[in-house]
């Protein structure tokens, strides 16, 4: 559509100018069509590096039995004779069924993503968002056919024939954790003391895994230092009210680590209030905060569970926000929220949101006038399609969620476009009991920590290296 005269984004000229809704700069009629055709040319050239794709795992299927391994292996088998045999049966075994295995699993998805290549091109109906997301998928199947090749043998040598076996490379996306829970912070029941809590809600985990926690119910933040017995209050610590110096139910907190301020929902108070240096200074006013998240470029963005949406505002002007997602009344269509809680920002400015009583996790991408459903939305359930009131959410760079299973008592892991999660952390036996999680956080080395709500007390679920 053609909006006023603004300036073109090639020539600078101010005229009737189109804006495309991919990189949303506007052109004149002349460049458009410019435009238009360094986007063909850019989607025939990743055409071309899906085409070389395709040769690749051609040919890597026709040359199995050829692997070098392989070869090994037949050496090694001579060398021993009668002996081992049977163990180098084993071994090609292993080695041809896990590539047939890989291979046909990168193939099923990548000729997905071929159609997908091939309808854009035939209906010519693309933009930039389009092109990253293909240059992206072909990345990733890049990287795990490469990573065929780190298969190994390792031998032993105690005796006189050295026994081998086969070392498989680790597959992408299927990071696992321990079961058994490990307390972290306090563990010690309901209370107020400074190695209790009273309803931790959000979490947040710095880079030396000290732990900041908003103690819902006892009104006050709580710093707890790696492997420390009690926690050190540093917001809070005058109980409840509404003074500057207090807080009431505060939900979530994150720190800003450039300035080294706690910045907090102080839900009751209905404001978002910063702590700096034991000074307090009100962000945002009249607000009936939940979520809180900043994006890498330092804009902050808050939930409204009464409005429903999802806001962003720029550090340091705080008179006005900008509505991200939702803002169009209480509802489960795809356009509304319905108590929007814990939040998430990407590296793209795409918000993740657990739409608690809609029972599902939503991501809007920048700009959009809509969001999609990501996790959940089967209605309430316990099902590995369904969500019961969820809470936290964690995205990592794969774009794998990870979602605070509230009502169900665990810890789920879905993938965008997938119809169901699984289940990586459950409460199934009563030594590993989760109780209402709700706040996620990830260490730098991918242990998993939760806000154990109703148990008042902060977890950890170690990383199975």
């Amino acid at each position: 559509m053609a909006n006023n005269k603004r300036k073109c984004f090639t020539c600078h000229r101010e005229n009737n100018t189109y804006t495309c809704e991919g990189c949303s700069k506007r052109f004149c009629s002349r460049h458009i069509p410019e435009h238009q055709q360094r986007l063909n040319e850019e989607l025939h050239y990743i055409i071309h590096g899906y085409n070389e794709f395709k040769d690749r795992i051609n040919k890597q299927k026709q040359n199995q039995h050829n692997h070098s391994l392989i070869e090994q292996i037949n050496l090694w088998e001579i060398n021993s004779i009668e002996k081992i045999q049977q163990k180098a049966k084993e071994c090609r075994d292993i080695v041809i069924k896990s590539s047939e295995t890989c291979i046909n699993d990168i193939e099923m998805k990548f000729n997905d993503l071929y159609e997908q290549i091939k309808q854009l091109h035939k209906e010519n109906n693309f933009n930039e968002i389009n092109l990253k997301y293909l240059t992206n998928q072909l990345r990733k199947s890049t990287q795990e056919l490469n990573n065929l090749s780190n298969m190994s043998i390792e031998q032993e040598s105690e005796s006189l024939i050295n026994d081998i076996s086969i070392i498989l490379p680790k597959k992408l996306k299927l990071d696992k954790w321990k079961q058994n829970v490990i307390t972290v912070a306090a563990g010690n029941g309901k209370g107020q003391n400074l190695n209790q809590f009273n309803g931790p809600a959000g979490i947040f985990i710095d880079k030396n895994k000290n732990i900041f926690i908003a103690d819902c119910w006892n009104h006050r933040i709580v710093e707890w230092k790696r492997d420390a017995n009690e926690g050190q209050i540093i917001a809070g610590e005058n109980g409840e009210g509404d003074e500057m110096n207090e807080l009431y139910c505060p939900g979530k907190v994150i720190i800003d680590q450039q300035n080294h301020s706690i910045i907090i929902a102080d839900c009751e108070n209905r404001r978002v209030i910063q702590w700096l240096n034991q000074n307090q200074e009100i962000l945002i006013d009249d607000i009936n905060c939940d979520g809180l998240a900043m994006d890498r470029y330092g804009f902050l963005y808050v939930s409204d569970w009464i409005k429903n949406e999802v806001t962003r505002w720029k550090m340091g002007e705080y008179y006005e926000g900008i509505v991200v997602a939702g803002g169009n009344g209480e509802g489960d269509q795809l356009d509304q929220l319905n108590s929007p809680s814990f939040i998430f920002v990407d590296e793209e400015q795409s918000v993740y949101i657990s739409d608690q009583n809609n029972h599902r996790v939503m991501k809007w991408r920048k700009d959009a006038k809509e969001g999609r459903i990501v996790a959940g939305g089967n209605s309430q359930g316990a099902n590995l399609n369904q969500l019961s009131q969820p809470e936290g959410i964690i995205v990592d760079d794969l774009g794998q969620i990870y979602v605070a299973d509230c009502e169900n008592d665990r810890i789920m892991r879905w993938c965008e476009g997938k119809e169901e999660g699984e289940t990586i952390v459950s409460g199934n036996d009563e030594e590993s009991q989760l109780n209402g999680p709700c706040g996620l956080s990830f260490d730098d080395e991918g242990n998993l920590y939760v806000a154990d709500y109703h148990n008042h007390r902060i977890v950890k679920f170690e990383i199975i290296l």
